[in-house]
């Protein structure tokens, strides 16, 4: 194993994290807030470098791109990250047994966690300062696109640890080889569960070839469904900050699905999508309405692959239902799991809408951009989990706990 090394440095390091005091812990990541900040024009530039290997139409270029906003809100990320109380051992269950052994579960760290990941040098950031504060070590396997980002940020971290006496060795950066994924896949007693964040190709192939623990974070497929009573100005809305907020993010809405019986409203409902540029794949029914009331160039007719395709684009299909039934059909087909919407004022459609959908994230009248470790009060996340074991949802610093029992006695035997 080339990267064997820097498995058995993050491992060995991993046991010191411990011995940090939750204020230590907090103290380094607003000292590191303020490094990246003063290391802006540094980021910024290694940033371009990675930017001018890459096609600006490629999809993955937004999410490459760092910016003086981006890096202000990197930084709001982490000091909310360093004001959440640390995990760390608190108590999620005491009880005495009758035998008067006294029981206390408590959360823990799960040790070393590994990320592999695609041109999102934010990622860095984020799950080193996740990480950090709940205790764990982490081996992150970027891309290429990003590895003079990613290898500068890393520097800056590596500095503010070391000027706290804190070893490196907890952040190990793999290089952006293919080998490097594959040796992580395989550091079984090394790296106690493995991340993979970015397209759905990744996921599965790490999903399908990793022998460390997966925590699979899905693409999103996202769906809204605008039902019968849906209020049109709100729906114009949510629909447009969904799908044009950020296309190249996760939580952005590929599909719009509208009840028939709303056709007539279509148009004003993705009028807004024209100034964006924003191009409609359209079934049958939605294109006859939409043609004409929507910029000829922009509108398409659906065709097979229209549905169930993260775009990550200025792209967007509608699928025309006849029911809540055949709506929840269509999500349950093509659903990735991550979130899911309806607009409605119909208080039981929503709460079948609810009930019924399985997604990490659920949504009725609010846009689908709020799936986000950050907006859900989280400090930032490692990533949106799409599975059901362990951890569902945005994955933040409770989410990268474990747990132990803690068990007190006064000489308490079993019985043979």
């Amino acid at each position: 194993m080339k990267c064997l090394s820097q498995f058995e440095k993050v491992r060995e390091a991993s046991r010191d994290l411990v011995k940090i005091s939750p204020e230590t812990m907090s103290n380094v990541l607003l000292q590191l807030a303020d490094a990246a900040v003063a290391n802006c024009a540094a980021i910024l530039s290694e940033n371009q470098k990675d930017l001018e290997r890459m096609d600006s139409a490629n999809p993955k270029y937004d999410r490459l791109l760092l910016s003086e906003k981006r890096i202000e809100d990197i930084v709001a990320d982490i000091c909310n990250v360093a004001n959440l109380p640390c995990p760390i051992g608190e108590s999620m269950e005491q009880r005495i047994l009758p035998n008067g052994l006294e029981l206390n579960k408590v959360r823990v760290a799960m040790g070393v966690v590994g990320v592999i990941y695609e041109a999102r040098p934010n990622v860095t950031f984020d799950v080193f300062a996740l990480c950090f504060r709940s205790g764990n070590a982490c081996v992150l396997k970027g891309g290429s696109d990003a590895w003079y980002s990613n290898q500068a940020i890393v520097a800056i971290i590596h500095d503010v640890l070391k000027k706290n006496q804190i070893n490196p060795e907890i952040l190990q950066l793999l290089p952006p080889d293919r080998y490097a994924a594959d040796e992580l896949m395989n550091a079984v007693g090394y790296v106690d569960v493995l991340i993979p964040r970015g397209s759905q190709g990744l996921i599965n192939s790490v999903r399908d070839q990793s022998r460390v623990p997966v925590i699979e974070t899905g693409a999103g497929v996202v769906h809204t469904f605008f039902d019968p009573t849906g209020d049109v100005a709100l729906g114009k809305k949510v629909i447009f900050n969904a799908k044009t907020r950020r296309v190249s993010v996760c939580n952005a809405l590929e599909c719009l699905i509208i009840h028939r019986s709303r056709l007539n409203d279509l148009a004003e409902l993705v009028s807004l999508m024209a100034d964006k540029q924003v191009e409609l794949l359209a079934d049958d029914a939605s294109f006859a309405v939409l043609d004409g009331h929507y910029p000829t160039d922009l509108l398409r007719k659906a065709g097979a692959d229209a549905f169930g395709t993260e775009f990550l684009a200025y792209r967007m299909s509608i699928k025309t239902v006849d029911s809540l039934d055949e709506a929840l059909e269509h999500i349950y087909r093509y659903s990735t799991k991550h979130s899911e919407a309806i607009i409605s004022e119909d208080a039981h459609a929503i709460e079948r809408f609810f009930n019924e959908v399985d997604a990490a994230a659920v949504y009725a009248n609010a846009s689908t951009a709020f799936t986000d470790g950050a907006q859900f009060g989280l400090g930032a996340e490692i990533g949106i989990s799409t599975q059901k074991l362990h951890a569902r949802g945005p994955m933040g610093l409770r989410e990268l706990t474990s747990y132990k029992w803690l068990v007190k006695g006064n000489g308490q035997v079993r019985p043979a």
